[in-house]
């Protein structure tokens, strides 16, 4: 068989198994977190989270999530050998000013621990 007509076959099966990909995931919340850190702001932002309120009275829900999405895991300093809760230090922006955000990941909830600013 020529090259050329391997290399058509090649397209046209290729060109079908991404059509049946698009309709099998589509409107379906999927997506590609490979890495630890997306691992762990996806799991996060996924569960419900509680906060006390002496600490900060304006981080709310809104506040939580957007800070979600510009943060990152410090894994140095955060716990995660525990069983139950895992502690995760997250470094990231809030009101343009860095921030630091210590929560213990449990199994249904997210607690925040502790709020502060940092200096950069």
């Amino acid at each position: 068989m020529k090259l050329l007509y391997r290399l058509g076959f090649y397209m046209i099966g290729f060109s079908i198994g991404l059509i049946f990909l698009a309709v099998i995931l589509k409107g379906k919340k999927t997506s590609c977190n490979y890495g630890p850190n997306d691992r762990v702001i996806s799991n996060l932002s996924k569960k419900n989270w509680s906060l006390n309120q002496s600490i900060d009275p304006e981080f709310d829900s809104i506040a939580f999530h957007s800070f979600l999405t510009k943060s990152n895991v410090d894994f140095g300093k955060s716990d995660t050998l525990k069983d139950s809760c895992k502690t995760y230090l997250l470094n990231g922006y809030w009101r343009e000013q860095p921030f630091t955000l210590r929560v213990e990941n449990c199994e249904k909830e997210v607690r925040v621990l502790e709020l502060s600013y940092r200096s950069e």
